[in-house]
């Protein structure tokens, strides 16, 4: 797995070990970035984070700040090897999706790029809780970037601007 584009094009990073652990393919996060398109000035939140790599992509390609959440300490410990290796600088929490959300509500913070790559066996259980939840930390322009299995879909309450398929994996990406 390597950072695609930006100021830290080609860097290597790692994942954490387990097979509960699924990073983005390059192949796909390609993708989604070419979709996507310029990110500088963006404030990102990346949920399940797992190796950071989707948030080190936006930082790399010019986000202004970014928050990575998960709730396993091997993929802290994963990402900030990683960002330490790539010398970025980020929010690291470990703290379980919707708990995080909570205290960024309370926190009244606010995102303009949120990354929601949740376990593939609970995206669709998932689905309400997080529309509910996000709302509050959507900055106006705010895009959701969902990735699930194509079979089990992570249903958000969001608008949808745009849905693509990758062999198993399905990539929507919503509105505020």
């Amino acid at each position: 797995m390597r950072v695609i584009a930006g100021s830290r094009r080609g860097a290597r990073l790692v994942a954490p070990r387990g097979r509960s652990v699924r990073p983005t393919s390059d192949r796909v996060r390609e993708a989604v970035f070419s979709i996507l398109g310029p990110l500088h000035g963006l404030s990102v939140l990346d949920l399940f984070a797992g190796s950071g790599a989707l948030a080190i992509e936006a930082l790399s390609r010019g986000a202004f700040s970014a928050t990575l959440v998960d709730s396993s300490a091997a993929a802290i410990a994963a990402i900030r090897r990683n960002l330490g290796s790539l010398d970025l600088e980020a929010d690291v929490c470990r703290a379980p999706a919707l708990h995080f959300l909570e205290r960024a509500r309370a926190a009244r913070a606010q995102y303009d790029l949120v990354f929601l790559d949740p376990p593939y066996r609970h995206a669709s259980a998932l689905g309400g809780r997080l529309s509910t939840a996000l709302g509050p930390v959507l900055a106006p322009d705010c895009r959701v970037i969902a990735e699930s299995d194509r079979r089990a879909p992570l249903e958000l309450v969001l608008p949808l601007l745009d849905e693509r398929r990758y062999g198993d994996t399905l990539i929507r990406i919503h509105g505020p």
